[in-house]
Formats: structure tokens, C-alpha cells, sequence
């Protein structure tokens, strides 16, 4: 489930930043872990950006996450 997917991110230690695509061609960054919250029945993410907007997207419309490709692993 694409909500649960999403809440494992928000919660990974240490928090690593995606993006969140809906079916419409929309893509929503989630820099922080503070910047996106799953609901408890899992039927919307809610998504904010620093500019104060708020976007409500329904899990049935998200179409997939990236995460950033940005990510230091440690293979030592």
C-alpha cells in the first residue's frame, strides 16, 4: 500500500527526501520529514512546501515515490 510505503519514508532514520508523484503528471518534493504527513487511515497524503501551500493527495491518485538519488552509503 502506497500510503505505508510513504509513512516508512517520513519515519526512516536518517530521513532521506522524495518525491511524491500523482496521476496527473503533479510531482510533489518532500524535503524533510516534516513536509508531508500520512493520514491514519491512510487515504491521503497531505503535502506542504515552504511557502506555506498545502496539498491534499488522495492515496488512489499517487502514482508512484522516487527517492533521491543523492544518498551516501557507507561501505566501509
Amino acid at each position: 500500500m502506497i500510503a505505508d510505503d510513504i509513512r516508512a519514508l517520513l519515519y526512516a532514520r536518517p530521513f532521506v527526501a522524495f518525491t511524491i508523484h500523482v496521476a496527473d503528471g503533479r510531482e510533489f518534493h518532500v524535503p524533510t520529514a516534516e513536509h508531508a504527513h500520512v493520514l491514519p487511515r491512510g487515504n491521503r497524503v497531505d503535502a506542504y512546501t515552504d511557502e506555506g501551500r498545502s496539498h491534499f493527495l488522495p492515496t488512489l491518485l499517487i502514482s508512484g515515490v522516487t527517492v533521491d538519488a543523492n544518498v551516501h552509503s557507507s561501505d566501509s
